[in-house]
């Protein structure tokens, strides 16, 4: 009997290359990446917190587009003037100004929990920390100042086990933000294209059996990407997480004041919201235990 031709063995893994390329193409191409405006820090040090100085106290110039300049050093220079009721304010005004114009930025949140920190407002603080960091998950600075704050509050709470594969999913999503998730899946996708032609055009075998399995590889890490990528977004539209306001907070059995009284939660712990009834949340806090709060005693993340 006569043998094949090699080209005709490689028929099937180059039709299913050719599948796997039309159906990431056009997700991949037609993708935008989102546009956080961050504005540079510049608050002097205090203590347990790290801070990043800037030397000319202005915005960058794609801050400058959407942010007053102006604002972000008359803000900066209250707080190091130690006017941190006025730095608050200035610093509220940009974030609703950020917000309107969906541009919300990391650093403003930052450096209003900082603000608030400094005034001995620990909720807020904890609050604008948080907000960072669903912003720009990856940044060291807010982590730090985020355990700092929280190593403050009165509640200790012992976390309810999680799955191994849980934990380590959350840990590598978070190392980077939504839109960087998407960049790396890009290098990935045209990293996986690089392999595909390879694949396809170059007659060598080895070279051919490399650029394949390199392909999967790369095409599922690109997959990975975009997994992690859309968990961040979604985490950030659909924000369920509160810290509480209030000095002590009442947790009921049910949504009634005159209900009985499960526990009290105190200023700057973070809880979950499981749903709402009228002017109460439905809560769950780290251990599992569930109960209801009034919605004027914690404000949604």
């Amino acid at each position: 009997m006569m043998n094949k031709p090699k080209s005709n063995r490689m028929k099937l893994p180059q039709s299913v290359l050719i599948i796997l390329l039309f159906f990431t193409a056009v997700p991949q191409l037609t993708g935008q990446v989102g546009n956080d405006t961050i504005i540079p820090n510049d608050l002097t040090a205090a203590p347990g917190f790290t801070s990043r100085d800037q030397s000319d106290g202005k915005p960058t110039p794609a801050a400058a587009a959407s942010i007053s300049g102006a604002n972000v050093e008359e803000a900066a220079q209250a707080y190091r003037d130690q006017d941190y009721g006025k730095s608050i304010l200035l610093y509220e005004e940009l974030v609703l100004q950020g917000f309107n114009e969906n541009k919300e930025s990391a650093q403003i949140y930052f450096n209003l929990g900082n603000a608030y920190f400094r005034n001995n407002q620990l909720g807020k603080a904890i609050l604008n920390y948080e907000r960072a960091l669903l912003l720009d998950p990856g940044d060291g600075d807010i982590r730090h100042n985020l355990r700092f704050a929280k190593n403050r509050t009165e509640d200790r709470i012992d976390t309810a086990g999680d799955l191994f594969i849980a934990n380590w999913f959350l840990a590598v999503r978070n190392i980077y933000s939504s839109d960087q998730w998407a960049i790396i899946g890009i290098v990935f996708f045209m990293l996986f294209l690089f392999s595909a032609g390879t694949f396809l055009f170059v007659r060598i075998l080895w070279v051919k059996k490399s650029a394949f399995y390199a392909g999967i590889i790369f095409f599922s890490l690109m997959i990975t990407s975009n997994i992690f990528a859309f968990s961040q977004k979604s985490g950030r539209i659909h924000r369920d997480a509160a810290i509480v306001m209030v000095g002590a907070a009442r947790v009921n059995a049910s949504p009634d004041e005159n209900s009985n009284t499960l526990f009290e939660l105190h200023e700057g712990t973070r809880v979950k919201v499981r749903s709402s009834d009228g002017n109460w949340f439905e809560i769950e806090i780290a251990n599992g235990s569930v109960g209801w709060t009034s919605k004027k005693n914690v404000e949604i993340i």
